[in-house]
C-alpha cells in the first residue's frame, strides 16, 4: 500500500508541493523535488499526519519515548489565532515536569488538525529561560520579601502605570484592572512589538502575536503608544505584568524609561524587563496556570493547567492578591466578570465547551482584533 497523506498535504494545505511520489510499483518513494526542501510554515505536520512514523522531527527525535508523555489540552500562545494543541510533557523521577512537544488538536472552528511549525516550537519558552525567583535588586529573596518591597514601593509612589500584556488570560487582565484601578493607576496595554505587519498568511498564522489581545477591547484596556507615553510622563513607578516592553519600545527608549521610573516587573520568563527591574516576581505560565483568552475571530477559549514544577511559581492572581488586590481566586475574578463586563453576556465561563464559545454578533463586534 503506498501512502500519500504528506504529499496531499503539501499540494492541498500549503498549496507549496514540495512532495512528489517518484518511481513506480514496489520502486515508489516518497520524496522531495529537486532544490526544493520541506521548509514551508506548516511543515512539521507532516509528522503527525504520517501513519506510520516514517516522517519524524529532529527537535524530538529521541528526546523522549512517546508512550512516557502525558498529553493535555492547551491552547497555543504563539499569535491571535488561539490554535488548540496538546501539550505532550512528563516528569521523571526525581526531575522536573518538562514539555518536550506541543501537537495540534482538532477544533473544527478554529484551527482544524493543524498547527504552524512557529507556534509549535513556542514550547521551549515553557521550558527555557523561566524566570524561578524572586529578586530585590541585584539580591535572590524569599517570594514575601520582594512582596513585601513591593507593597512599599507601591505605597510610596506618587504616581503609577500598570502594564499588562496581552498574553494575559482574560481573569489575570481584569485582575490587573482592578488593582490598578485600587492603586489609583493608569493601566495600559500598549505592546506595538507583538505586531508583526504581514507576517501572516490567509490560513493560520496571524501578524499579532499575542494570544489575547481581544479581551483589552471588552475591559476597555487602551493599548495604543500615546496613551502609554502620556501616562508614562508623569509616573514614577512601573508596575509590568508579563509585558515584553523592549519589544516594543527600543532598548534604547526602554532605558530611558527606566532612568525616569522604578520598574517592578511580574512575570514567567526571563528578559530585559526582568533583568533591569528593580524588583521581579515570578508567576506562573499558562501551561501552569488556567485562564480565558479570545482569538482574533472572536471565540473565547479555556486552557487548564498542563504542567506542574517541583517548585511551582504562584499564579498571577495570587501575587496580585498578596500585593493588595481584591480577588484571592479565579473563581472570584469570573464572577466579578460575569456582573461587570456586559460583552460577556449570559456565557458560563466556567464551562466553556472543548470547541470554544463564539460571541455574539454584537460581541464579536467589540472584540474585533
Amino acid at each position: 500500500m503506498l501512502c500519500a497523506r504528506c504529499v496531499r498535504f503539501t499540494r492541498l494545505i500549503t498549496k507549496t508541493g514540495e512532495l512528489g511520489i517518484v518511481n513506480r510499483t514496489d520502486a515508489a518513494r516518497v520524496n522531495i523535488f529537486p532544490g526544493r526542501p520541506l521548509n514551508n510554515r506548516y511543515a512539521l505536520n507532516v509528522v503527525d499526519l504520517c501513519p506510520v512514523g516514517a516522517m519524524t522531527s529532529k527537535d524530538f527525535r529521541f528526546k523522549q519515548r512517546a508512550w512516557f508523555l502525558t498529553k493535555s489540552p492547551g491552547i497555543c500562545h504563539g499569535c491571535s489565532k488561539g490554535c488548540n494543541i496538546s501539550i505532550d510533557h512528563n516528569r521523571e523521577k526525581y526531575k522536573d515536569d518538562t514539555i518536550y512537544r506541543f501537537r495540534p488538536r482538532l477544533n473544527e472552528q478554529v484551527n482544524g488538525y493543524f498547527i504552524c511549525d512557529a507556534g509549535r516550537m513556542t514550547y521551549k519558552l515553557e521550558n527555557d529561560n523561566r524566570l524561578v525567583a524572586a529578586q530585590v535588586g541585584e539580591n535572590v529573596v524569599e517570594l514575601a520579601v520582594a512582596v513585601e518591597a513591593a507593597r512599599r514601593a507601591i505605597s510610596q509612589a506618587k504616581s503609577i502605570v500598570v502594564l499588562v500584556s496581552p498574553n494575559c488570560s482574560l481573569e489575570q487582565m481584569r485582575v490587573v484592572q482592578r488593582f490598578a484601578e485600587q492603586c489609583s493607576a493608569a493601566v495600559s496595554g500598549y505592546s506595538d512589538g507583538y505586531v508583526q505587519r504581514g507576517d501572516g498568511d490567509n490560513f493560520l498564522i496571524q501578524d499579532d502575536k499575542s494570544a489575547n489581545r481581544a479581551s483589552f477591547a471588552i475591559l476597555g484596556i487602551d493599548s495604543e503608544k500615546t496613551a502609554f507615553d502620556s501616562a508614562v510622563a508623569g509616573a514614577d513607578l512601573l508596575i509590568n505584568f508579563q509585558n515584553d516592553l523592549t519589544s516594543s519600545l527600543g532598548n534604547e527608549a526602554f532605558q530611558a524609561l527606566l532612568d525616569k521610573v522604578q520598574l517592578i516587573h511580574i512575570g514567567s520568563y526571563q528578559n530585559d524587563c526582568s533583568a533591569k527591574a528593580a524588583i521581579q516576581l515570578p508567576v506562573a505560565s499558562y501551561s501552569e496556570d488556567n485562564g480565558l483568552v479570545i482569538n482574533c475571530d472572536g471565540i473565547l477559549q479555556q486552557y487548564k493547567a498542563a504542567v506542574s514544577k517541583n517548585s511551582q511559581a504562584p499564579s498571577l492572581i495570587e501575587v496580585v492578591h498578596l500585593l493588595g488586590g481584591e480577588f484571592s481566586s479565579r473563581e472570584a475574578v469570573l464572577a466579578d466578570l460575569l456582573a461587570n463586563v456586559a460583552a460577556l453576556g449570559t456565557v458560563d465561563l466556567e464551562h466553556i465547551p472543548a470547541q470554544g464559545t463564539a460571541l455574539t454578533a454584537n460581541e464579536v463586534a467589540n472584540v474585533a482584533a
